[in-house]
């Protein structure tokens, strides 16, 4: 088992690392992700400030004290959402609401609707197995926190996001419910216009360095996939080990109580895999915690990219189809019409804010990677040596001891 977590640290940090050779055009000319090329240029990026970017703050936002509710048709959590700003866009320098999952997914969905052309950043995933996942129980309901505090830390970094009305109303509203109501009054006319963008429009073929990018986010979806399926199987296997070694450690304090002599050495046997299973518990729910949440962040975080991928597709498709039409008029000179205008200038903006969007998740991806990759070898090296430790302390037990006269 130790040899294949050893496997699972190195694939990974081969497949992140060498990720960056997959994004490259067609022609061979590669295209910079911000990520290192091998991992002797990570101890070279462990040296890179953790301050992505130098400007000052003025939103800060933070989720914390969850809360059961129980109602006659529902149970639910609730979660304190503090806003500290000293943005003129609020009325207050602090704010304190409490919000629910599906408040969370509203603000997303408002999110997608008025700023198409931006990177939403993922939410967790809302359903769970039942049986299998307790959705109201202590480790479960900390993990969402702290995703929902990912959530919204994503957005108040982001240069255009954090301005949003809904995201004002979000973290300000006392009764978010009459803003719900609203449904589409609150859209903005770029939404409205890419929400509608019709089917029936086919793109020729994406240019270059997008279609770099979607072969990109697909080999990345698919190694992180990879991984997640083995980091769960070796937790499985722990946990496997876990309660044999609970069944193998007291053993020996029982053999011990039938061997007078051998009772000191036998007792130190016991407590030291005791000792060693408890730290492989901690390593374990490191990577339950810490190691998993982050995977499958970064995955969501793929299938965001490819659906504003998508809807840029469908954006420079119409304008396609539209310039096509135009171009077909008999006339010598045909006059570009203003919607034609007006559908170029959302295909620039598309253009513009996605690489934009990119380019800031590359810096994120870098620094959440290194710091992940820096706590897997921090725990790993914690769990080793308080098993040595354990171990060590048994010698002096196990060895011959000079007899009394």
């Amino acid at each position: 088992m130790v040899n294949l977590f050893m496997y699972l640290t190195l694939c990974f940090c081969f497949c992140f690392f060498f990720s960056k050779q997959d994004l490259s055009l067609p022609n061979g000319t590669p295209v910079d992700t911000s990520s290192p090329a091998s991992s002797s240029s990570l101890l070279n990026r462990l040296q890179l400030d953790d301050d992505l970017d130098g400007e000052a703050k003025d939103l800060f936002v933070t989720v914390d004290d969850p809360k059961k509710h129980v109602c006659t048709m529902e149970t639910y959590i609730t979660y304190r959402v503090t806003t500290k700003t000293t943005r003129a866009e609020f009325d207050l320098p602090e704010y304190s609401v409490r919000r629910r999952y599906q408040d969370f997914d509203w603000l997303r969905n408002k999110l997608e609707e008025s700023q198409p052309t931006h990177l939403i950043p993922p939410l967790p995933e809302k359903f769970v197995v039942k049986g299998v996942v307790d959705r109201f129980s202590e480790e479960f309901v900390e993990t969402r926190r702290k995703a929902l505090d990912k959530f919204l830390k994503r957005i108040t970094d982001h240069p255009v996001l954090s301005f949003n009305e809904h995201f004002n109303v979000f973290l300000t509203a006392k009764d978010l419910n009459a803003y719900k109501k609203q449904g589409m009054a609150l859209l903005s006319k770029m939404g409205e216009s890419v929400k509608y963008v019709t089917g029936g429009y086919k793109l020729r073929s994406r240019p270059l360095e997008f279609a770099a990018i979607g072969e990109y986010l697909d080999t990345f979806s698919l190694k992180l996939g990879t991984i997640d399926r083995i980091a769960q199987r070796i937790i499985k296997e722990q946990l496997e080990y876990l309660v044999e070694l609970r069944e193998y450690g007291p053993i020996y304090s029982t053999w011990g109580g039938l061997e007078v002599e051998l009772s000191e050495p036998l007792e130190g046997v016991s407590a030291c895999i005791g000792n060693c299973c408890t730290a492989l518990e901690e390593l374990s729910e490191d990577m339950t915690d810490d190691f998993l949440p982050v995977l499958r962040e970064y995955m969501l975080y793929s299938e965001s990219m490819k659906n504003v991928l998508k809807k840029r597709d469908q954006v420079q498709a119409e304008y396609e189809a539209k310039l096509e039409a135009v171009a077909l008029k008999k006339e010598d000179r045909p006059k570009v019409p203003t919607d034609v205008e007006k559908c170029q200038d959302r295909v620039e903006c598309f253009n513009a804010d996605l690489k934009a969007d990119m380019e800031r998740w590359q810096n994120n991806k870098r620094q959440d990677f290194r710091q992940l990759l820096m706590g897997m070898a921090d725990k790993n090296i914690q769990y080793y040596e308080k098993c040595l430790t354990a171990w060590e302390s048994i010698i002096p037990l196990l060895q011959d001891k000079p007899e009394t006269k």
